[in-house]
């Protein structure tokens, strides 16, 4: 369909291209993703979703326009009320999405109602295909994916307050999140009362993203989501399986002590992908000969190169949990934290894509909002 179903903007008059040209740096992170990134593909692959294909109706906004601030939102971790604030008042936004300096953006709640639709009319799949399109666009600029493929889980904690929701429950209503669960998010070190130390689990009431993320480039390939009991190990195929189907080169496998299962190993050789799965001390340690085979694996270049790359994912994670909120969820239920993953994931990407073309870094602020008074933060 043609660009002229949409809603008419004024990015081409005074108030648009001329005014932003004389006030908003070239160098701004959000100038060089709008150069590097072809938005209008997503335009003609979410109209879809739309009813009669936008062709009904009133032109609706642009949906890359309405994509666009839902990654306002992320990159800058602000609700998407503040969302509609910040593309209101500041320049650099709002040249982001193609709006003059006059014209207001669309509302909070059509970005509500923009999520639905896509979630309605195409499913999980159709945030997912947004993602791969990210991944996609990455190796069609040139950016090299290495050999190495990190894999591991990151938890969020679910929008409950779980001392309140029990009460809730023992007066007989339902949970406020019924597809949140507890999961074991580590160990830490504590003393008893006669001061001998011993291990103690940490626990959280929540989700987990499962991620693999190239080695090299630092972009994350695949996400998928899960409640906070799944057994990260299952994840490994699934995972492995969606890096191949987009031409990433995978040739080693890094992941923690919770993936070192036998069917990841089998499925690994299987693929022809050396394991550097870190090896549980009882593969090694046993006195049977069958440990050899361990014992090589553990020696073997691929899997001390592997090893060396793994601790990379984890400042990854350290990213999206203190600059994009997903420490925390946004929204209640599996489907929405799904799409909150792929959202971040998407946030993430997009700076490190950014980074690695033009030299140019995100200079988001810390767990606040975003400032409406300087376009350069």
């Amino acid at each position: 369909m043609s660009q002229e179903r949409f809603k008419e903007n004024t990015s081409d008059s005074f108030y648009g291209r001329f005014l932003y040209e004389q006030v908003v740096p070239k160098d701004h992170f959000l100038v060089k993703l709008n150069e590097i990134i072809p938005w209008q593909r997503f335009a003609y692959k979410l109209v879809k979703y739309y009813k009669g294909k936008a062709k009904e109706g009133r032109p609706p906004y642009d949906p890359a326009v309405i994509l666009k601030m839902l990654l306002v939102s992320y990159l800058y971790n602000i609700s998407e009320r503040q969302t509609e604030e910040v593309a209101n008042l500041n320049l650099a936004v709002k040249y982001f999405l193609g709006l003059g300096v006059n014209e207001h953006p669309p509302d909070h709640t059509t970005l509500t109602a923009f999520k639905k639709r896509i979630l309605e009319n195409g499913n999980l799949m159709a945030y997912e295909k947004l993602f791969k399109e990210i991944i996609a666009i990455a190796l069609e600029k040139g950016i090299q994916f290495g050999s190495i493929q990190v894999i591991d889980s990151v938890h969020t904690v679910a929008d409950v307050n779980v001392e309140k929701d029990e009460k809730r429950q023992k007066d007989g209503q339902p949970p406020r999140d019924g597809s949140a669960r507890w999961g074991v998010k580590g160990k830490r070190v504590v003393k008893d009362e006669r001061g001998r130390k011993r291990k103690e689990r940490l626990y959280f009431y929540g989700y987990k993203g499962h991620v693999s993320m190239n080695a090299q480039c630092g972009l994350i390939t695949t996400i998928r989501a899960s409640p906070g009991s799944a057994y990260d190990g299952h994840y490994l195929p699934s995972l492995i399986e969606s890096d191949l189907e987009q031409s990433i080169p995978v040739e080693i496998v890094a992941a923690d002590r919770g993936y070192d299962d036998g069917e990841n190993h089998k499925f690994l050789r299987e693929k022809g992908i050396a394991s550097a799965v870190h090896l549980n001390s009882y593969r090694t340690q046993k006195k049977d000969k069958n440990k050899e085979i361990w014992v090589k694996l553990k020696e073997s270049p691929s899997y001390q190169k592997g090893i060396r790359e793994r601790g990379k994912i984890e400042g990854k994670f350290g990213e999206m949990k203190e600059y994009h909120g997903f420490g925390r969820c946004r929204y209640l239920g599996l489907l929405r934290y799904a799409i909150q993953g792929y959202l971040t994931a998407i946030a993430v990407n997009l700076k490190r894509i950014v980074k690695l073309l033009t030299g140019v870094g995100f200079k988001g602020p810390k767990k606040s909002c975003l400032s409406v008074t300087c376009p350069g933060t």
